[in-house]
């Protein structure tokens, strides 16, 4: 989710071979030209329409200690981590004849006025980059970068048609997040109660008194808001949230937006006008070349690529390229995601990736990035399924370049659920099959498409089953064995299967509760061998539907106790091969907590239920309720 980006990140010489071997001669002159030295200029306010100064650290290019006077491309980051702890990027960036501008966003850090969630970040963007644009040291071009909230105030400036702004890298960009990421399919994503609770993050680091002292009215506060992070699964599990009920009372604009986002279930213009939401501004959002970048286990995976990426390649002429790599949030240089290792490849060297695409755009340099694929992916699996020296699976992987996404040779296949089963076979007469969810026993979160949390979740890819080391796990039981957990696999493939696409679940189910939730998991069920006796169940997507948005995000229906409808799920979005021997398993349940906030099935308004009850959920397997998953299987060359 919301983590401090870093840029600098060094090639590992085998990388570094075969980096050179493929780019253009013209772009490695071009970055061995420059060599400049840095001088910085730090906390230079700058005014914002409305009178509010925001604070930014300016990194030059210089020679002998003092600042070249002549006019440079700017690369802007606006961010609500700290600044100073992104100077990194200045080192990386600088060097090459860039100028590096990093802005703490309104109301964070040094930066004047009141933390608004990105709503004023549209006006405060576009002011920076018309302030930026007039400086005796800029040439008139400004690319963006940065990673999560930082790639969502890039966004913002694009809504807002920001001038000098001719390239864009957001990175796993937080957006249209009241489809995705906040709100998801009506369910709240309790990664945000954990970054509002610790202040954006600041808890746990040597700037979280600062950042409590920012947020606070009274500064006598500051420490029981420093302090109040550390208690946030105590917090989770006593929702829903109440205005002056906690600390954050004391930080009363991280308390309003926390306290409306988990109250405000319809999809209307709180969420559309949240300064991100690229989907429902299309029209107005500026034309000029992205370069999208997201991981499978990345917590804004649905957004980057299956919304934000088809979306403008579509309605904009300006280049638009998408990179999908096996990462867990805003942790592209990482060969692995949680327990599964990828092969060594995998990691992206941050730095020269942003490089060649500005110095294309900013520059004017042909090193070719404007002829390379528009989308490149990488295919998870085809491993051994060794353990690792770290203790990791090693579930492998290859890279692959593509014309589109999806994919056009994409060979949408239904799967139907049987009792116990999961093929191609059409239902018949499969009698329903009922489990109880309590709320107060929720299906622990194993892994997944979660950002940075600290103590509520462990991100990316896990054995599904429990341990001492996952928070709510009181066993050591498969998650599969709990009888709120419905399995449906498919027998051992006898062929490697590649699932690559938009995960599709179509779940005929009832209730009768007057709401509830309804949660899918695919699952990948390697078999056993030496290192793993009991073999590996490991997650490859999720997703959650909250019963009273079931026919989409805009408007509340409670649900007619024991009357079947059909529930749309749609998963992260994967790419994977599936080995020969392998099974394909679709989990079926109505938790998954602390990913997702508990559905208390009394009907009640969100975030304001006095009671709970235990829910009785039907799932239906007949021909007449066919539920099923749509696979987008890629056919064998």
């Amino acid at each position: 989710m919301m983590t401090n980006c870093q840029t600098a990140v060094s090639f590992r010489p085998h990388k570094l071979l075969i980096f050179l071997l493929l780019v253009p001669c013209t772009w490695l002159q071009a970055q061995t030209a420059g060599n400049y030295g840095i001088v910085e200029s730090k906390d230079v306010m700058i005014p914002m329409r409305d009178g509010v100064m925001l604070a930014a650290d300016i990194y030059r290019p210089a020679r002998d200690g003092k600042a070249v006077e002549e006019k440079f491309p700017v690369l802007l980051m606006r961010t609500p981590y700290n600044k100073e702890r992104s100077g990194g990027s200045a080192n990386a960036f600088v060097p090459h004849g860039y100028v590096v501008v990093l802005e703490d966003v309104r109301g964070r850090y040094k930066s004047e006025g009141h933390w608004m969630a990105l709503a004023t970040d549209p006006e405060d963007g576009f002011d920076t980059a018309k302030w930026i644009g007039a400086q005796q040291w800029c040439d008139g071009g400004i690319g963006t970068f940065g990673s999560s909230y930082a790639g969502a105030t890039q966004h913002a400036m694009a809504i807002a048609n920001a001038p000098y702004v001719k390239a864009m890298v957001p990175r796993n960009a937080m957006s249209d997040f009241g489809q995705y990421g906040v709100r998801h399919n009506g369910a709240f994503e309790l990664r945000f109660f954990n970054w509002v609770f610790s202040l954006g993050n600041a808890t746990g680091t040597l700037d979280a008194l600062p950042a409590a002292k920012r947020a606070a009215t009274d500064p006598a506060a500051a420490k029981a808001l420093e302090e109040m992070g550390s208690d946030v699964r105590q917090y989770v599990r006593n929702l829903p949230l109440r205005a002056g009920t906690t600390p954050l009372k004391f930080a009363p604009d991280y308390e309003k937006w926390l306290i409306e986002a988990m109250s405000h279930g319809d999809y209307d213009d709180f969420w559309k006008n949240a300064g991100s939401s690229v989907v429902d501004h299309l029209a107005e959002y500026k034309d000029v070349p992205e370069y999208h970048t997201t991981g499978w286990y990345d917590s804004w995976g649905t957004s980057v690529a299956n919304l934000n990426f088809v979306e403008l390649r579509k309605s904009k002429k300006s280049l638009q390229r998408l990179i999908v790599g096996p990462w867990i949030h805003s942790s592209e240089n990482l060969d692995y995601a949680g327990e599964a290792q990828f092969t060594e490849d995998a990691a992206l060297d941050l730095t020269a990736f942003h490089l060649r695409w500005f110095d294309h755009f900013l520059k004017g340099i042909d090193n070719g990035v404007d002829r390379e694929a528009p989308v490149r992916i990488y295919v998870m699996g085809g491993g051994d399924a060794h353990k690792t020296a770290e203790g990791r699976i090693f579930v492998g992987g290859h890279w692959r370049e593509e014309q589109e996404w999806p994919l056009a040779r994409t060979l949408y296949t239904t799967y139907y659920l049987h009792k116990g089963g999961l093929s191609p076979e059409k239902p018949l007469d499969d009698a329903p099959m009922t489990y109880q969810f309590d709320p107060n026993n929720p299906v622990p979160t194993i892994g997944g498409n979660v950002s940075s949390q600290g103590t509520l979740m462990f991100q990316g890819a896990a054995d599904q089953r429990c341990r001492a080391d996952f928070w709510l796990c009181t066993d050591t039981r498969p998650l599969g064995a709990r009888n709120d957990v419905v399995v449906f696999q498919t027998t051992s493939l006898d062929a490697d299967v590649e699932v690559t696409g938009r995960l599709v679940v179509k779940l005929w189910a009832s209730s009768d509760a007057l709401d509830t939730d309804f949660t899918a998991k695919l699952v990948d069920v390697y078999p056993p061998n030496v290192d793993y006796p009991n073999g590996v169940d490991l997650n490859i997507a999720d997703s959650i539907v909250r019963a009273r948005y079931r026919k989409g995000p805009g408007k509340a229906e409670l649900m007619k106790p024991g009357e079947p409808y059909e529930f749309t799920i749609e998963m992260y979005p994967t790419s994977l091969v599936f080995k020969k021997s392998h099974r394909i398993r679709l989990d079926i349940s109505s938790s998954n907590f602390p990913r997702f906030d508990v559905n208390p099935n009394t009907g009640e308004p969100l975030n304001d239920n006095r009671r709970t009850q235990v829910a009785h959920n039907t799932i239906y397997l007949d021909a007449k309720h066919p539920s099923q998953i749509i696979l987008p299987v890629i056919p064998q060359k």
